[in-house]
């Protein structure tokens, strides 16, 4: 399971940067790609659902892509989304996509159609045998409607261990959370997908995050996720609760809507979204920035 090692720590669930006009700004997204590097970042999640990946064309995700691949130029490894609610469409989508520089696949388990726990096995099982790429499962039942067992998450472990590398949990069940790791296979990787509880998911054996504030604060987020696996509890519960409050208010009003609005405040990005998505209200961004102050 060498591969797995390539995912362990930080990982950004990037933001998809807008103009005024509503169009990407490739401009700002290598910039953000740069940034991101920059200031310790251990992968790209690319795609994902923080990039308002449904709302994004065929030919602006690839440009996404592209824009991604070449400002990093390698240094760290990619991570693509690649989640659906029809298993045929995902596996289509698996077999035509260009995955050169693409080192990993992060998939959410099957939105609104609620499957059974087998179909959910049966719908990861049809994609890891479709790409030699590591897969990482996505549980986030606030935004799927149904949640991916400890005991599926095992068995998919498993029987398919060396495509299926880990698990971005975001179930905020800590006991199923501690299931998955007292009873993995060995280099499963157990990745917090909660900004909220990476340093307890860590603590209870975790091996990093797929984090949203990290955008905002990508150095902050990096020296927390190291601290905690290094066991130095005193110095993560410094960065945790530092971070904590700001944590709270971006995810008030959706996501990626109030870290586009602490990266607004920072002067990163245009406070801009697309519909059904709305921009920040004014109370939350005056929260953001009084909250950012404390962060510098």
């Amino acid at each position: 399971m060498a591969e797995s090692v390539r995912f362990k720590g930080t990982g950004v669930a990037m933001i998809t940067p807008f103009q005024n006009d509503g169009e990407v700004d490739f401009d700002r997204l290598a910039i953000h790609t740069e940034r991101l590097i920059d200031r310790g970042i251990s992968y790209l999640v690319v795609l994902g659902t923080t990039a308002e990946t449904p709302t994004l064309s065929s030919s602006e995700k690839k440009d996404v892509i592209r824009c991604i691949q070449e400002a990093s130029g390698g240094r760290v490894p990619l991570m693509l989304g690649v989640g659906g609610f029809d298993t045929k469409a995902v596996i289509g989508a698996v077999k035509q996509l260009d995955f050169r520089d693409i080192h990993g696949l992060l998939s959410v388990s099957p939105y609104y159609n609620k499957p059974s726990q087998e179909g959910i096995y049966q719908h990861y099982a049809a994609i890891a045998s479709v790409t030699e790429l590591p897969l990482m499962l996505y549980n986030v039942p606030g935004r799927t409607g149904s949640n991916i067992s400890a005991e599926t998450v095992l068995r998919l472990a498993t029987d398919f261990s060396g495509t299926i590398i880990g698990v971005k949990e975001a179930s905020g069940n800590l006991e199923q959370v501690m299931d998955i790791v007292q009873n993995r296979p060995a280099g499963f990787l157990v990745v917090s997908g909660d900004d909220a509880l990476t340093l307890p998911m860590i603590a209870a054996g975790g091996d990093g995050a797929i984090s949203v504030i990290g955008n905002a604060y990508p150095a902050l987020t990096s020296l927390l996720v190291a601290a905690s696996l290094d066991g130095s509890y005193e110095k993560a519960r410094e960065l945790h609760y530092s971070l904590f409050p700001m944590i709270k208010a971006i995810f008030k009003e959706g996501n990626p809507t109030g870290v586009k609005a602490a990266m607004e405040v920072q002067g990163w990005i245009e406070n801009m979204v697309r519909l059904p998505l709305i921009p920040a209200t004014s109370e939350l961004q005056r929260e953001i920035a009084q909250l950012d102050q404390t962060l510098h």
